[in-house]
């Protein structure tokens, strides 16, 4: 049994991690004043904050078109007898959907599909153990058990520094927004049931730092060992510092440096910062 492994450019997996692991990706797309780019190959992270800094539009995402899960699917039918298609929450993108809709169009391979209920380098996490079943000769339906249960061991929270751009974008309430911004605060967000929610309301930035690390505490007591990531919007020197720290405290615990792409940077903004983590 050969089995597949797809996801899309939003888990900012690098060419390196792709290739090692042998996964597929299917980009998702910016539209920065009138020009699209495939994120992961038209754009980089750094590029597309350059850009977008001094544009007179806020940009616009785009998710795959079925046709475009289609071709792939059916390109790697050739070769596999199973493809377990990993992206980003269904609840803030119609990404997943696509890839359902394209799986039942597709004869002559199994086509399954698993919804992360997060995003970056936290549905990452979900590919990267996905591609090590695979390796190993695991069917779909048993990569798809081992994620299931490695859901309930998932926790993320993201710190931003201006909520207009999730509320612009869809992804969170006005009212959330409003209240935000009036009390000039730096939220703590967190997905639930699928959507970014607000966690809690934190003064500053280095608090919300402090809170997140709590959370974290609490989660190695519980699990013991964790795969942790710090993810950044272009502000690389203070996650790395703040990874570096965390590195010294959690020494159970695996920390990977990532990012926010332009897909997900567009929503959450230059300057926002995230950790999440799952169970080794």
């Amino acid at each position: 049994m050969k089995t597949a492994i797809v996801t899309d450019s939003t888990a900012y997996l690098t060419l390196e991690e792709r290739n090692s692991y042998n996964v597929h990706m299917i980009p998702l797309s910016v539209n920065i004043e009138g020009t699209f780019y495939d994120e992961e190959i038209d754009i980089t992270a750094s590029e597309f904050y350059d850009r977008v800094r001094g544009a007179a539009e806020f940009p616009k995402t785009t998710q795959p078109s079925v046709g475009k899960f289609v071709e792939l699917y059916e390109t790697l039918g050739k070769d596999y007898d199973e493809i377990v298609t990993i992206h980003l929450s269904s609840g803030i993108s119609g990404t997943f959907q696509g890839a359902v809709q394209a799986g039942a169009m597709v004869e002559g391979v199994n086509v399954l599909a698993f919804d992360s209920e997060v995003a970056a380098y936290l549905q990452g996490f979900y590919v990267k153990e996905a591609a090590k079943l695979a390796s190993k000769g695991a069917s779909g339906e048993q990569i798809m058990t081992h994620l299931n249960d490695l859901k309930d061991t998932m926790d993320d929270y993201i710190i931003v520094d201006d909520l207009q751009h999730l509320q612009r974008g869809g992804r969170l309430s006005a009212a959330a927004a409003l209240i935000g911004g009036l009390l000039q605060v730096k939220p703590i967000l967190t997905f639930q049931n699928k959507v970014i929610v607000p966690f809690e309301k934190i003064r500053t930035r280095k608090k919300a730092l402090r809170r997140v690390e709590e959370q974290l505490a609490s989660a190695v007591e519980k699990h013991g060992a964790l795969q942790a990531t710090v993810i950044h919007a272009n502000c690389e020197d203070e996650a790395r510092e703040w990874m570096k720290s965390l590195e010294a405290a959690y020494p159970t615990v695996d920390f990977t440096l990532s990012y926010f792409g332009p897909v997900i940077g567009t929503h959450l903004g230059e300057g926002a910062m995230a950790m999440g983590w799952i169970k080794k």
